[in-house]
């Protein structure tokens, strides 16, 4: 069966992960005041990864703010997580993906069943839940900083 990858417009699926320290962390969460970046990747520690993942950090205002909050989300155990986002310093929260294995990164069209891995997926995810923008990137493909900036550029707080 092809994975489908939920479109712009579409509901975005829901999902409930403990992050990088055993906090549980839903999307209707984070979403309930901003948007979300929702950002997939195939694994901690690796060098594609940590150098996306890196770039975030350099811009967090970009994608931690009033506006939007950046998730990273990996089939990863939570403790890998843990230590990985404490050797690189990153300042926003890696959700464990890992049991029920991958079950969000399926939701959401990124998993690869014979790696199982989630690829390089991204979604922004507006405070209605529905998709507002994608990009989905194979294992070996890097995704351009530029374009996660495009993607969060001119939001605006939602109004309540």
């Amino acid at each position: 069966m092809t994975p489908v990858v939920p479109a712009v417009g579409e509901p975005a699926p829901g999902f409930t992960l403990p992050d990088q320290h055993g906090n549980q962390v839903s999307l209707a969460g984070l979403v309930r005041h901003r948007h979300a970046l929702v950002v997939f990747f195939p694994h901690a520690f690796s060098s594609i990864c940590t150098a996306e993942l890196l770039e975030v950090q350099l811009n967090i205002d970009r994608f931690v703010n009033d506006a939007v909050q950046v998730v990273g989300v990996s089939c990863d155990p939570r403790d890998a997580l843990r230590m990985w986002g404490a050797h690189e310093g990153y300042r926003f929260p890696l959700l464990s993906d890992f049991w029920p294995h991958g079950v969000a990164s399926r939701a959401y069209g990124v998993f690869d069943e014979e790696g199982g891995m989630a690829v390089r997926g991204t979604f922004l995810v507006a405070p209605d839940q529905t998709v507002r923008w994608s990009l989905v990137r194979g294992p070996g493909e890097q995704r351009e900083i530029g374009e996660l900036h495009a993607a969060v550029r001119g939001l605006t707080q939602p109004t309540h």
